[in-house]
């Protein structure tokens, strides 16, 4: 399998501190990767953070293997601007987003075998002129037409998706629609079964109210939209159980049922990964040409450029995308 290739993020946050730590831990079975990132900014860092770490500059991920046991190996895309940890700049977006776009370059050509973003900065990228609400709308929209995202949310013994994601909670239950649901909950199976090797894999799908409407006293939801969903996608041959409340689908017996749970609005979802796991917690988009993953937290600006940022969810991401990348290549053949 090639390298793993790894975003720059926002520069002013904790994403090189991370990267320095995951690599530190290579013997420890952290997969091969390369990173996308300034090679100056980043032995400033190492020097700053007090670190034995050498950073090597490469031309091709064919290098990262062959210098991976001695030194990190970089991808440079030059910054065009200084970096004062936790206070991003504008002035660097540029070569942010040129980190992802290049990733995707590189996994689509075959030169790595995933992409792994580390947390950006959605704010100033904005301002900058990016016009996506985040990285999965942009990896959705260099993957190319007819790309539909799907977040998923994994760790260790369970794997969530909410249907509706960054909006208002009223807005999310205007949004709901048995298309949505069904949308998601195929993508969703087909992945399972290909970058997770899950033959017939059982998806739970939660109900929006209390109770799961109670039988449409706390609300028709259930009746109207998320029971023909399950109607439909278990006429599709999809094991499907629910609508299930979502008070009682998270505790340890009940996620033995499930290989994967969907639900209706985004803190209905990460609330119970969060609590189960909140250091290793990895967000994975679902429904892309290529393998995508990146740790569960954002830039940490109140202590990026300290050393105290915990590198598990990153390192959790990488072990993760080369899982799911072999998988996925061993389903091909």
């Amino acid at each position: 399998m090639p390298p793993l290739v790894l975003t720059m993020g926002e520069p002013a946050g904790i994403g090189g501190e991370l990267a320095f730590a995951a690599w530190s831990r290579r013997a420890a079975g952290v997969p091969c990767f390369a990173l996308l990132d300034d090679p100056a900014r980043l032995t400033a860092l190492a020097r700053h953070l007090g670190q034995d770490i050498r950073v090597q500059p490469i031309a091709t991920m064919a290098e990262a293997s062959r210098v991976w046991d001695r030194a990190l190996p970089v991808l440079p895309i030059p910054l065009a601007g200084p970096v004062v940890a936790g206070s991003p700049d504008a002035i660097n977006a540029a070569a942010v987003i040129k980190s992802i776009e290049r990733a995707v370059e590189l996994v689509r050509s075959g030169a790595a075998s995933a992409v792994v973003t580390n947390p950006i900065q959605k704010q100033v990228l904005i301002e900058a002129g990016f016009r996506h609400p985040g990285h999965t709308e942009f990896l959705a929209e260099l993957a190319g037409p007819g790309t539909v995202p799907v977040m998923m949310l994994t760790c260790p013994g369970l794997r969530v998706v909410p249907i509706t994601i960054h909006q208002s909670l009223q807005s999310a239950i205007a949004d709901l629609s048995i298309d949505k649901i069904v949308t998601a909950a195929r993508i969703t199976a087909a992945a399972l079964v290909r970058d997770f090797g899950i033959k017939r894999p059982t998806l739970a799908i939660s109900g929006l109210n209390p109770h799961a409407g109670e039988g449409g006293a706390f609300g028709r939801e259930e009746i109207e939209i998320i029971g023909p969903a399950i109607e439909l996608l278990r006429a599709e041959g999809l094991t499907i159980e629910g609508p299930l409340p979502a008070d009682t689908m998270f505790h340890a017996r009940a996620r033995q049922r499930y290989d994967a749970a969907l639900c209706m609005y985004h803190d209905q979802a990460l609330i119970p990964i969060k609590t189960i796991d909140f250091e290793r917690g990895v967000n994975v988009t679902l429904g892309l040409p290529f393998v995508r993953s990146s740790p569960d937290h954002g830039t940490a600006l109140n202590i990026a450029g300290t050393g105290k940022a915990s590198p598990e969810s990153l390192i959790a991401a990488l072990v993760t995308a080369d899982q799911m990348a072999r998988t996925r290549a061993t389903a091909a053949r």
